[in-house]
C-alpha cells in the first residue's frame, strides 16, 4: 500500500487537530500543516472545513470499535462491555485529553452547522441502535432482569458514555470509568 493522498492525509490530521483546537479554533492553515500539505490543496479536496470534519467523522466512526457490538460470537453483555472498554482505552491512550470526536463536535458546532448535525444525529441513532441491540438479546436471554426499552436503556447508556468521557477530560483518570461501568454493568443492567 502507497503513500496516503493529500486528502486522506488531511482526513487523517484533522481528527487530532480539531479534537486539540477544536472546529472553531482550527484553521486551514492548522490542518494542512498538520497533514504536511500546501494549504491550496484543501480547496481540491474539500468546499470547507465542515466538509472535512464529515469525512473525519466518518474515519472516526470505522475506528471506534463498533464491529464488537455486531459480533454475535459474544455474549450480549460482553459485547458491551469490551465496545466501552475499546473506547476507554483510545481515551486513555490519549492522556484523557479527547473524548469522542462523535460528542466533541457535536458539542460544539451541531447547532450552528445543520449539514453536521444531522450527520451527527444519524451516527447517533445507529450507535444507540447497535447498544439497544445487544440491551434487547441480553434481556431475552434473561442476562438482565431490566425489562425496560432497550432503545430508551440504550439512549441513556450512551448519554451516560459520553458525560463519562467528559468527565475523564477534566479529571484525567479511569474512575470515570469506573462509575460508569458499576452504574451500568452492575445496576442498570445487571
Amino acid at each position: 500500500m502507497g503513500q496516503p493522498n493529500v486528502r486522506e492525509r488531511l482526513v487523517e490530521a484533522s481528527l487530532d487537530v480539531f479534537q486539540s483546537l477544536g472546529f472553531n479554533g482550527s484553521s486551514v492553515q492548522d490542518l494542512t500543516d498538520a497533514a504536511g500539505v500546501p494549504k491550496g490543496s484543501f480547496y481540491n479536496h474539500f468546499a470547507g472545513k465542515e466538509d472535512l470534519a464529515l469525512a473525519a467523522l466518518a474515519l472516526y466512526i470505522e475506528r471506534s470499535g463498533v464491529e464488537v457490538l455486531r459480533d454475535k460470537r459474544l455474549q450480549p453483555i460482553e459485547r458491551l462491555k469490551r465496545h466501552f472498554r475499546t473506547n476507554w482505552k483510545t481515551a486513555k491512550d490519549r492522556g484523557y485529553k479527547a473524548g469522542c470526536y462523535l460528542g466533541t463536535m457535536s458539542s460544539e458546532i451541531a447547532d450552528t452547522h445543520e449539514k453536521s448535525r444531522e450527520a451527527f444525529l444519524g451516527v447517533f441513532r445507529a450507535w444507540t441502535g447497535l447498544i439497544a441491540e445487544a440491551i434487547g438479546e441480553a434481556q431475552a436471554k434473561g442476562d438482565i432482569a431490566q425489562a425496560g426499552d432497550p432503545a430508551l436503556l440504550a439512549r441513556f447508556v450512551l448519554n451516560a458514555w459520553q458525560g463519562t468521557l467528559v468527565r475523564m477530560k477534566v479529571v484525567r483518570s479511569e474512575e470515570p470509568l469506573k462509575d460508569f461501568n458499576t452504574l451500568v454493568f452492575d445496576v442498570l443492567l445487571k
